[in-house]
């Protein structure tokens, strides 16, 4: 099975909010039996590819907020078929405002039974481009509820651009705390979501998630992210934009169109 090159039916209103807001949901954005079809394809993928073996006490709050694999399409046709989908790619691309949009790379995020919380973060603090046209996709593969760590987005963050350079961890945790508090930022967070819905957020978009509160169902998320057609690589301005550099940009050097074959047109 492939996702349907049917087109999600946006509008201009959502468009509006997403630039506004610097996030949006989307319901429904990938039907009922294409869930039924990736969700045990993305499940054991990752069963198979995770490397994280130690108990959830041993971790730092970083490894405690999920189990994280990327780049799944390059290891398994099927789930490629999933991140490569042209609907998901082509609302990312009407949100930003542009015509294409390249994948810069897929993450699944499996928040685990009694995962820890995901701190607040930026998650172009990671990214070596030079553009601010940039975007993620947050789909649950299982429909999950509030209390599972569900994303939490501080609405409007986006439009002031980085905060600080720092990685995900306890310490940002207080500094973007500070920020929101400072701003006046809008909490905003979904009560529920159905697999299959989306959220989609800006790379600037300030957002965090809660533990998974559950005894015994996994928080099962796959991620992708897109950025804007025409984008070149920057200078890294950290050491993880130097690991991503090197990782996800296709041997590509700095001032480069970042066009490589590990970063594909998707729309």
């Amino acid at each position: 099975m492939n996702i349907g090159d049917e087109t999600y039916q946006l509008s201009t209103k959502q468009v509006e909010d997403f630039q506004k807001d610097g996030h949006i949901l989307i319901e429904s954005l990938s039907l009922q039996q294409e869930m039924v079809f990736f969700q045990p394809i993305i499940k054991a993928a990752c069963s198979q590819l995770n490397t994280e073996t130690r108990k959830l006490q041993d971790r730092d709050t970083y490894s405690k907020a999920f189990l994280q694999i990327m780049n799944l399409w390059t290891q398994n046709e099927k789930v490629k078929k999933f991140v490569f989908a042209k609907r998901f790619a082509d609302v990312a691309a009407r949100l930003l405002g542009v015509d294409k949009v390249r994948l810069y790379h897929d993450q699944a995020l499996f928040k685990e039974p009694n995962g820890g919380y995901t701190p607040w973060h930026q998650d172009q603090y990671y990214w070596p481009l030079d553009t601010n046209k940039t975007i993620t996709m947050w789909m649950p593969l299982v429909d999950i509820s509030e209390d599972m760590g569900m994303l939490t987005f501080a609405s409007g963050s986006h439009k002031l651009g980085e905060v600080k350079s720092e990685a995900i961890s306890d310490d940002t945790e207080a500094i973007f705390e500070a920020h929101i508090k400072k701003h006046g930022f809008t909490l905003q967070c979904a009560k529920v979501m159905k697999a299959g819905d989306a959220t989609f957020h800006s790379g600037w978009t300030i957002h965090g998630a809660g533990p998974n509160k559950s005894r015994d169902q996994m928080r099962e998320v796959m991620t992708v992210i897109y950025y804007a057609d025409g984008a070149k690589i920057q200078s890294p301005g950290n050491k993880h934009q130097k690991t991503d550099l090197d990782k996800w940009l296709g041997n590509k050097s700095v001032g480069q169109f970042a066009d490589s074959s590990s970063n594909p047109i998707l729309n």
